[in-house]
């Protein structure tokens, strides 16, 4: 598959919404996580869609809102922003709790498309895999970071394995397992 220019298009408005951000006490541009979610998208066998809409995964939410949301209709489409939407579990500012928040969408699991499912799991996993390699450098007390703390994040990542496994399987379902256990191991150590 090409990426067309849709897809430039889309890194250069995903790195102007985020350009300020960075990732949970780590310095890492905030652009690091979209790019790596991404990657995970076009490996596992999404299509440019699905890649675009990586990019834009959390742009909703974090940028703008339903404003922003109206804008990623208007440059990419329907099918794009349907994925977003799929992806997103706040509009508005401040967030509803978290707790929440995640218990809703866990809930929302067994109803996304294949397309939104792909790129969760895909940002579920690279957000595993940072809190996992962040805490290899800064130990137990990389669950500061979190409002979950330890048992809520944990909570979090098996009650979304639990939903992943319950739907259509897709490819990318059994490394976020490997992911997710290996989480578990490092908590627990």
């Amino acid at each position: 598959m090409k990426l067309s220019s849709r897809f430039e298009q889309a890194l250069t408005f995903a790195h102007q919404l985020h350009q300020t951000q960075i990732r949970k006490e780590s310095g890492v541009p905030y652009i690091s996580h979209l790019l790596g979610v991404c990657s995970l998208v076009l490996e596992y066998g999404g299509d440019e869609d699905c890649a675009i809409a990586a990019l834009l995964h959390d742009a909703i939410e974090d940028q703008g809102g339903l404003e922003t949301r109206d804008e990623i209709l208007r440059r990419f489409g329907e099918n794009v922003t349907a994925i977003v939407e799929g992806c997103t579990d706040a509009y508005e500012t401040p967030k509803p709790p978290w707790k929440d928040r995640k218990v809703a969408y866990i809930a929302h699991i067994p109803h996304m498309s294949d397309s939104v499912a792909l790129v969760s799991a895909a940002d579920k996993m690279y957000n595993a895999r940072s809190i996992i390699k962040d805490g290899r450098e800064v130990g137990q007390a990389i669950w500061k970071r979190f409002t979950g703390k330890k048992e809520g994040t944990l909570w979090y990542y098996c009650a979304l394995m639990d939903a992943f496994e319950r739907r259509k399987p897709l490819p990318i379902y059994k490394e976020l397992k490997l992911t997710v256990e290996e989480l578990k191991a490092f908590a627990n150590s």
